[in-house]
Formats: structure tokens, sequence, C-alpha cells
């Protein structure tokens, strides 16, 4: 190493050099940088290209607790998909209709209103917002475990709030309320499950996220199937009350889950780092865990920066084109038929069919969206995230075209139109989780910068919220019966807005598949057309 020490530029050297010639100072300290991490180079590489010759299975052998506490963070979000599908399936349940809903005398009907209708599924994003916005900065801070922690005691208590509630207003606030740890699970979950496995487990540990996402429609939509028929208030408060069954769990498998080698490194603590390292992998198949952290240094000494990160970084440089990508993959979700999967139940009613057969449609197409979801772990491992991400939403336009065909031709109140629309909508839903959803969980946990990955995810959450809300106005719009009345004919409009972010990914989506984060890095800093990463090369020597 002594030719790596020669480089290095002594204080009293800087200080000279900065009253003769300041740009001298800077050529001093990258000298300096470049010496640094020149000192711990090899074992990086070394480290780099472990992972790079890994196949799948090597890579779950060496790091299964990697993979199980991947698993647990993801099991957070079955909080916001349990929730947000519960609100969705309580506008169509017969029981919770009755003791909110408003009597319309023009069509001698019970209804939850528009207003209220957007306004519950609305409350719990708007806290969400919020709370992405406060999971950037606090994970930064106290890591992702105390973070994740912190919301899951406050989850614990904003429950009461919805439990006891008895009007709408207090139904509204008290969505808020459960929002905003909802905010603090879904920014810090892709975060931290790309930062705690090798390479080659990425698309699948991140993909388990829209799983979960599946688990939590699954969950809903058997309760709701069961107490649908049930013409008592107990049909709505026992799904509320089974939200408690996974805070306090969390909480304690959270508190003995590992940091994040990667937040550890970025907070200088390089001794505990290479401790989480060896929690999460195999000791016999880990040989050495500086290695590891040698791989991490490496990387945040290129992103180093003064002071803590701040959300005005996230769009300075190549971070603004980070930024976008993250946003525009998050946002892009609400408008290629996701909303009409968060809507299933409510969607196939207005499509005419029955209630209880609305209700077990919605519970299979959760079932049919978790396999579908673990079919994509294979997809996007062997095809990569910008083929699986264009293809499947090509296919998600196509479909959702389709849709407004058939809720515009023949009589809609025919039941082969109807069944038609159903068909179509349960295939979308069925579809989306395939292809553009979980390769998004992916994209999202690799784009962002080391240093700048708990703020970037989380005002990328933000994007999907600020989209999202406006969506969940119009989408309940055009469905109720008392507003649009489109039925099937919304895929129009859903088609529309997905074969413009198809057109925008095409052109600026790049393909990170097999890349470690310093290849990414140096991908996105030379500034490679999206369309160009698949084939350039990046050398194991370059560190710009």
């Amino acid at each position: 190493m002594s030719d790596s020490t020669e480089t290095k530029a002594p204080v009293g050297d800087l200080k000279v050099a900065a009253e003769a010639d300041p740009s001298q100072v800077e050529h001093a300290y990258n000298l300096d940088e470049k010496a640094k991490i020149s000192d711990f180079k090899a074992d990086a590489m070394a480290a780099e290209d472990a992972e790079h010759n890994m196949t799948v299975l090597e890579a779950v052998r060496a790091y299964p607790m990697a993979s199980f506490w991947a698993f647990v963070m993801s099991c957070t979000i079955i909080m916001e998909s349990y929730d947000v599908f519960l609100i969705g399936n309580f506008v169509a349940l017969p029981a919770f209709v009755k003791v909110y809903g408003e009597y319309n005398a023009a069509k001698d009907i019970t209804v939850i209103v528009p207003k209220w209708q957007s306004a519950l599924q609305v409350s719990g994003q708007l806290g969400a917002l919020i709370g992405v916005f406060v999971a950037g900065p606090l994970t930064s801070r106290i890591g992702y475990r105390w973070a994740t922690i912190t919301g899951l005691m406050l989850l614990n208590a904003f429950i009461f709030t919805f439990y006891f509630a008895k009007s709408m207003p207090v139904i509204f606030v008290a969505q808020l309320l459960e929002g905003v740890p909802w905010g603090i699970f879904i920014a810090n979950a892709p975060a931290y499950c790309s930062e705690i496995v090798p390479i080659k487990l990425r698309a699948p540990c991140t993909q388990m996220l829209q799983m979960f996402w599946a688990i939590g429609s699954i969950i809903v939509g058997a309760v709701t199937y069961v107490y649908n028929p049930i013409d008592h208030e107990r049909a709505f408060k026992i799904p509320i009350a089974l939200q408690w069954m996974f805070p306090t769990p969390l909480a304690i498998l959270m508190f003995l889950a590992p940091e994040s080698p990667w937040w550890l490194v970025r907070k200088g603590r390089l001794d505990e780092a290479a401790k989480a390292v060896e929690r999460l992998g195999r000791k016999t198949m880990i040989s050495n865990s500086s290695e590891t952290v040698a791989m991490m240094r490496r990387v945040v000494e290129l992103e180093k920066a003064e002071g803590e990160p701040s959300f005005w970084e996230l769009f300075k440089g190549t971070d603004t084109y980070r930024t976008l990508i993250v946003c525009g993959v998050y946002a892009a979700q609400n408008l290629t038929g996701n909303l009409i999967a968060n809507q299933a139940v409510y969607f196939f009613q207005q499509a005419g069919v029955g209630t209880n057969t609305a209700f077990a449609l919605g519970l299979i197409t959760s079932a049919l969206q978790m396999i579908f979801v673990m079919l994509s772990w294979i997809l996007t491992t062997f095809f990569g995230r910008r083929d699986i991400y264009l293809w499947g939403s090509l296919a998600n336009v196509v479909l959702l075209v389709a849709l407004g065909i058939s809720g515009s031709i023949g009589d809609p109140k025919a039941h082969s139109a109807s069944l038609a629309q159903a068909s179509l909508g349960l295939i979308i839903s069925v579809f989306f989780t395939l292809g553009p959803a979980p390769a998004s969980w992916v994209i999202i946990g690799e784009t962002s910068s080391i240093r700048l990955r708990p703020l970037t995810t989380g005002i990328g959450r933000a994007s999907y919220y600020i989209v999202e809300i406006p969506c969940i106005f119009l989408g309940s719009y055009m469905l109720n019966p008392t507003g649009g009345n489109l039925g099937g004919k919304c895929g129009y409009v859903w088609g529309g807005t997905g074969l413009f972010c198809l057109i925008v990914a095409f052109f600026y989506l790049p393909e990170m598949r097999g890349r470690s984060y310093r290849e990414i890095d140096i991908l996105f800093k030379r500034k490679v057309p999206a369309r160009k990463w698949k084939k350039t090369v990046v050398d194991a020597e370059d560190d710009e």
C-alpha cells in the first residue's frame, strides 16, 4: 500500500495550496480520496466479483438470514395493503353501507356517496404522504430498524381511533393517522430489502413487497367475504380489529433484526457493519465480512459529501435523473391499472355481477395476484427489469382498451356484457402483478444512490400518493352509479394514461439487472442513455 500513501496530501500542504491556487485544493482533495479508496480497493473488488459470480441459489445459501429479514420487513406492507383494500371493500359491504351510507331517492338505493367514498380512500394516502417525508430524515438519522419500530408502535395506537369511530369524519381522521406509519414502512421497505441482500437476490427480495401487498388483499378478501352476509356492525368491526395482528409481532422481530450494513457504513460504524454482514450470511460461506464492508466503503466514498443528506440533493446533478425515475415508476402504478386492482370488488359490482360473486371474484383476484408475483421473480431474475416493465405495461394498455370496448358495445346490463367486463377487470388486476408492479419495486430499490436512498424512496412514494389522490376521486366518480357510471368504459381513460407512461419508460428507464451499486453510480455519472445500459461495460477498476 506504499504507493497509495504517497499520494495523500498533508493538511499543511492543502493550506499552502489554498493560498496559492484554490483549484489545487480540489485536485489534492481528489488525490486524497482516491488514496483512501485504494487502501481497501482490492478487498472491495474481491467482494463485488464474488457477488457477480454467484447464482441465485448460491446467493440464497450464502445469505439465508438476509432473505429472512427482507421477508420480515416486507411484512410491514401487509398493513397498508390490508387497510387500503379494507376501505375499498367497505364501500361495497352491505352492513357498512347501511350504517354510513345515504339513501338516493332517484335510484332507490343506499350508497356511500362519491365524496365520502373518495375521502375514505384518500385519507390514508394523505397520512402516508406525511409519513414518507418523515421517513427519509428519520431513517437517515436513526436507521431502518428504529424508524420501522417507531411506525409500528404508532400504528398500534391509531387503530383504536378507527375501531371506535362513530362517524365518517372520525373514520377519515383515523385513516389519516394510520397513514403516517404506512408512509414510513413503504419508504423504508424497498430500501432496506435492496441493501441487505447480494446482487442476485435484489429482484426477488424487493418483489416480495408486491407479494405481501397481495397477501394483505387476500386476508381482507377472505374476511369481508365471510362477513358480507352479516347484517350487523361486527361485519366491519372485526375486520378493523384484525389490524392489531401485525404491529407488535413485527416490532419484536425488527428489534431482533440487524441494521442495514450500508447504513452503518454511511455512519462510519464499520465494525458494526461487519457484524451485520455476518448476521445476514452463513459464516461457512462468507469467507471475509471485511471484504463486503470494503465494497460498501468504496461506493460510500465515491458518493461522499459534506453534512447529512437533504431533499435538495435529490435534484442536483445526475441525482435528478435518478430521483425522476423513482418518482415516475411510483406514479405510473396509479396510471396503468392499479386502481382497478385496488377497487376490484366495487368494480365487479358496477360491472353488473352480484354482491356475493363480486366479493368471491375479489378474493380470487388477490390469490392469483400472489401467484403471479412469484412467477415474476423468475422473469425479472432472468430477463431483467426494463423488458418486463415495458412489455407488461404494453399488455396492460391493450387490455385496458379492450375493457373500454367491452363497456361500449351491446347492452351494458346484459349478462354477457357484465361477464366480459368482470373477466377483463380480473385479468388486468392480475396481469398488473406479473409485469409492471413487481418490476417497479426492484427499480425503486436499485435506482437511487446509497447516500440518498431513504430520501429518494420517500419522495418517490410521495409522488405515488400525489398522483393517486386525484386518481382516486376520478376513479370513484367514474365507477359510482350516482357519478359517471362508466363501468368498463373507464378502461379508455386508464389505457390512455398507461400509454403515456409506457412511452416515457421506453426512452428513460435503464436496465440495472446484474449491476452492483458502484456500476450503477458510474453509469449514471457517465450519462449513458437508458437503452444502452445493457451493453455498456464498466471496468472493475473504475472509480469515477
